[in-house]
């Protein structure tokens, strides 16, 4: 097993957005009438896995088209609460074709969530074998605000539903190849349907933690995204990452938008 941890662009935001605050603005994580010095860059990362069963390529980064034309490509109101960078050579297509893998070789493209900054590069890799998010995000993403549908028009996404499995804060999730070695754990909070990765590499398990929390930090103080949509749930999914995190079994957890997290290959 190995985990190619990739960063696929930068995202300018308020860092309300990474660590939710309590003040008198109504919507701090929008950036909107905030300083310069609350902005943050964090990385926008997606992962490759070399599993023995298959390729396997977690969320998508930033589509090429956030070097062109970022406001067409984001929305007007997206545009608004945040920016984007992708430098030449870090696109998911261009770091795919650098280690050598064709769209067409993936067997899953895993998105963890559908908010923009995890599903604009989709059309890069639109001809994987198989699109997989979960059901409960998938109908969430037609519904509510905060998507960008645009982003999946005409691309075929396949859903799966919650099954029991022995891990996260609801014991429900779904294992990908049905041999408890990578599970897709549903912790939701920061999004309906949003799934954590945990793969079972060499001395134990490797959690790819989506935005259940932004860095490290989020866990060990307990402090929830900027956006949530359910408190509860939210921080029951944190508090089990915070657990989880202190297994000895546990041999890391990976949030996507940590600057700590460099770009490596996990064994």
């Amino acid at each position: 097993m190995k985990v190619h941890i990739l960063h696929t662009g930068k995202v300018l935001i308020d860092r309300a957005l990474a660590y939710k605050e309590w003040s008198a603005h109504p919507a701090p994580y929008t950036g909107w009438l905030r300083g310069k010095k609350k902005k943050m860059w964090v990385p926008v990362s997606s992962y490759l896995i070399e599993h023995p069963k298959g390729l396997i390529l977690v969320d998508t980064g930033w589509h090429e088209e956030m070097r062109l034309n970022q406001r067409k490509h984001l929305g007007k109101f997206t545009y608004s609460m945040f920016k984007g960078e992708l430098l030449e050579g870090e696109s998911i297509a261009e770091q795919l074709h650098c280690l050598g893998v064709k769209s067409e070789d993936l067997d899953f493209v895993i998105l963890s969530h559908l908010h923009s900054d995890h599903v604009s590069g989709l059309r890069h890799v639109q001809d994987a074998k198989k699109i997989l998010t979960s059901e409960i995000e998938w109908k969430a993403a037609q519904r509510k605000i905060g998507y960008i549908k645009s982003m999946w028009d005409n691309i075929s996404i396949d859903t799966f539903k919650l099954m029991d499995i022995p891990y996260g804060p609801y014991k429900k999730g779904y294992d990908l190849f049905g041999d408890k070695t990578l599970y897709l754990v549903y912790t939701p909070g920061h999004s309906d349907g949003m799934v954590s990765i945990l793969v079972k590499m060499k001395n134990g398990w490797l959690v790819l933690a989506s935005d259940v929390g932004y860095s490290e930090k989020s866990w060990r103080e307990m402090i929830l995204p900027g956006i949530t949509t359910n408190r509860k749930e939210a921080y029951h999914s944190l508090k089990w990452l915070k657990a989880f995190s202190a297994e000895r079994d546990c041999i890391g957890v990976v949030a996507n938008h940590d600057s700590k997290i460099k770009s490596t290959i996990i064994e």
